[in-house]
C-alpha cells in the first residue's frame, strides 16, 4: 500500500511517521521550498506530547520543550498577580508534562525523524481526485502522483477539503489578531519557568518558556479584519494598543524584534463531519481549523495521525474501511475542540464584556483548580488520553 501525504506540517509529518511505523509506504509533498513555519511556537499539551512519544520522539520532544512549573494571571494595568498556581496537579492527573516548543524546531524534529531527503519540497498541489483503483494529485508543474490513498494535510486553505466536501467553505474571522515571536527570558516580564498572562480590556499578553532560555510571547489585539500592517512596525502598533499596561508588558515590547514578530489574523472553521471521499481524506487544519485559544490545534492534528495509523492497523488492505474508521474516530472530538476554543476566545476577547469582567473576577479568587480542570478537559478524549 502507498499513501501520499500533501503537506509537511505537524499533522502531515506525524501521519507520515505513524503510517511508516506500520510498514506503509509513504510519500510527502510540500508546496514551500524550505521549512518556514507560521508562528513562533506552539503549546504542545500532554495529549500532543503523548502522540510524539508514541511516534518514538520522547527524548527529542523533552529536549525542545520549555519547563512550565507554574501559571499566573496578572492584572493588565496594576501589574498585580490575580492568581498563581502549580502545574503539577495537571501533570499528576494526565501523566505527562506539557511542553511549549518553538515551532520551527518542532517542525524540523519531525522532518528529520522522517528524513528530510524523503520530502518533496516545492510541490504545490493544484487538484486531487479519487479513482476506482487509486487517487491522483496534480501539481503546479504539471506532474501527477497516484496512490492507494491521498491524505490532505494541506492546511487551513486546503484544496483537499474543497474536493472532499464538493464545495469551498469560508473561514470565520475570530475577531482578533495575534502578534507572536521569541525573546530571551527576563524576570522583568515573568519568571523563567512560568506561563504568565496579562489580561485586561478583552486583550491579553502572554509569555511561556521554550528551550534555550527563551520565552514564546504573544499579544492578542481585538481589531477588524484586514487592517493594513507593515512588517517591522510591531513595536509601534503594540505600544499604542497596550499603552498604560503593566511594566512587564512594556519591557516585552521593548525587547521584541519587530522584524521577526509575526502578525496573524485568527480564523476558524465551523466543524464538519465529512473528512473522506473515496480514497481521499483530510487531516489537521484542513479538517479542523481552530483558533489557538486552548492550544489544541497542533495536538489535534497529532491525534489525527495516531487514529489514522490505528485505522489502517485495524483494516489492513481495506482502504475504504480504514478511512471510514478514521473519520468515525476523529470528527466529533476534533469538532468539539474547535467549539471549545471558540467559546474560550469569546470570553478572553470580550465578545460579551460582562462575561469577561466576570472571568477577571473569578481569576482573582482562583487557586488553579478551575483552570486546570478546563485544561484537563481539553487533554482527555484523544486516542492516547482517553476520557475517564
Amino acid at each position: 500500500m502507498k499513501v501520499v501525504i500533501i503537506g509537511a506540517g505537524m499533522g502531515g509529518m506525524s501521519a507520515a511517521i505513524a503510517l511508516r511505523q506500520i510498514g506503509i509506504e509513504t510519500a510527502v509533498y510540500e508546496r514551500v521550498t524550505e521549512n518556514k513555519p507560521v508562528g513562533a511556537a506552539i503549546s504542545v499539551w500532554s495529549n500532543g506530547v503523548k502522540c510524539l512519544n508514541y511516534l518514538g520522539l520522547q527524548e527529542e520532544t523533552a529536549e525542545l520543550g520549555g519547563i512550565v512549573e507554574t501559571m499566573s494571571y496578572i492584572d493588565a494595568h496594576t501589574g498585580e498577580t490575580m492568581c498563581r498556581f502549580s502545574m503539577q496537579p495537571l501533570i499528576d492527573e494526565v501523566g505527562q508534562r506539557p511542553y511549549p516548543i518553538a515551532r520551527a524546531e518542532l517542525q524540523s524534529m519531525l522532518m528529520q525523524a522522517y528524513g528530510m531527503d524523503a520530502i518533496n519540497f516545492g510541490m504545490k498541489m493544484v487538484s486531487v481526485a479519487d479513482g476506482p483503483d487509486a487517487a491522483t494529485a496534480t501539481f503546479a508543474d504539471g506532474t501527477t502522483v497516484t496512490a492507494d490513498v491521498i491524505i490532505g494535510a494541506d492546511g487551513a486553505s486546503s484544496i483537499t477539503r474543497e474536493y472532499v466536501l464538493g464545495t469551498p467553505v469560508t473561514r470565520r474571522y475570530a475577531g482578533y489578531v495575534n502578534f507572536n515571536g521569541l525573546v530571551d527570558t527576563d524576570d522583568a516580564i515573568g519568571p523563567a519557568t512560568e506561563w504568565t498572562t496579562y489580561v485586561g480590556e478583552g486583550k491579553r499578553v502572554s509569555v511561556m518558556p521554550v528551550a534555550g532560555g527563551r520565552f514564546y510571547f504573544f499579544f492578542d489585539v481585538v481589531e477588524l479584519e484586514g487592517v493594513p500592517y507593515e512588517r517591522g512596525t510591531a513595536r509601534e502598533v503594540l505600544r499604542s494598543h497596550f499603552a498604560g499596561w503593566a511594566p512587564g508588558v512594556q519591557t516585552l515590547i521593548d525587547k521584541l524584534d519587530p522584524q521577526t514578530t509575526n502578525r496573524v489574523e485568527i480564523l476558524d472553521l465551523d466543524p464538519f463531519h465529512t473528512w473522506v471521499k473515496g480514497r481521499v481524506a483530510v487531516l489537521g487544519d484542513a479538517a479542523h481549523n481552530t483558533t489557538p485559544d486552548i492550544g489544541q490545534g497542533g495536538c489535534s492534528a497529532m491525534e489525527d495521525a495516531i487514529e489514522l495509523q490505528w485505522a489502517f492497523k485495524d483494516h489492513p488492505g481495506d482502504v475504504h474501511a480504514a478511512l471510514a474508521a478514521y473519520q468515525s474516530a476523529r470528527t466529533e472530538r476534533a469538532g468539539e475542540l474547535v467549539l471549545r476554543a471558540r467559546k474560550r476566545c469569546d470570553v478572553t476577547h470580550a465578545k460579551d464584556p460582562q462575561a469577561t469582567a466576570q472571568w477577571y473576577d473569578e481569576l482573582r479568587k482562583e487557586d488553579g483548580t478551575n483552570v486546570i480542570r478546563g485544561i484537563v478537559g481539553n487533554i482527555l478524549g484523544g486516542p492516547l488520553t482517553p476520557a475517564r
